[in-house]
């Protein structure tokens, strides 16, 4: 009548209670420390049956906080660039420019005025084309093998 085994428990850790703030603090692609950005061309592209669970949690998600006063979001792909590297409109973009001191030697400097040590060494990030579209505008291309989402690292197995 009773089974006297003992109940197998789960291998592993124990599940998270932040499953989503574990996730995306691994560092996928498309995520900052404030926003999950998921690439239109990327989406409409997916197996119908990940768009279907997709618009189920996105239809849920509104739902639930779709009473909240929501600002309009404007989303730039961007890359990291060397300030140094940077030409005028770019160096414009993140608030610096670039000029000849009185010793011939380039300085660069913020909005203020203020001079930029280490531009060499200084990352910034700046606006750039967005390589996605090109890649995936066809919905019928061959995503990461159907059904099965590549690896974060990039690794296929």
């Amino acid at each position: 009548m009773f089974n006297h085994d003992p109940i197998p428990r789960p291998s592993g850790p124990p599940a998270s209670s932040t499953p989503v703030r574990d996730y995306m603090a691994a560092g996928a692609p498309g995520v900052t420390p404030d926003y999950v950005v998921i690439p239109r061309a990327l989406a409409e592209s997916m197996p119908l049956p990940w768009q279907q669970h997709l618009i189920h949690l996105m239809a849920e998600f509104h739902r639930t906080y779709g009473h909240l006063k929501w600002p309009v979001y404007r989303v730039v792909p961007s890359r990291y660039e060397k300030l140094a590297d940077l030409d005028e409109e770019q160096l414009a973009e993140v608030g610096a420019i670039m000029e000849i001191d009185s010793d011939g030697s380039l300085v660069y400097r913020d909005r203020s005025g203020r001079r930029i040590e280490n531009a060499e060494d200084r990352t910034v990030l700046v606006s750039c084309l967005d390589p996605i579209p090109s890649e995936y505008a066809n919905a019928n291309q061959s995503t990461p093998p159907r059904g099965f989402p590549a690896p974060l690292g990039g690794e296929r197995v």
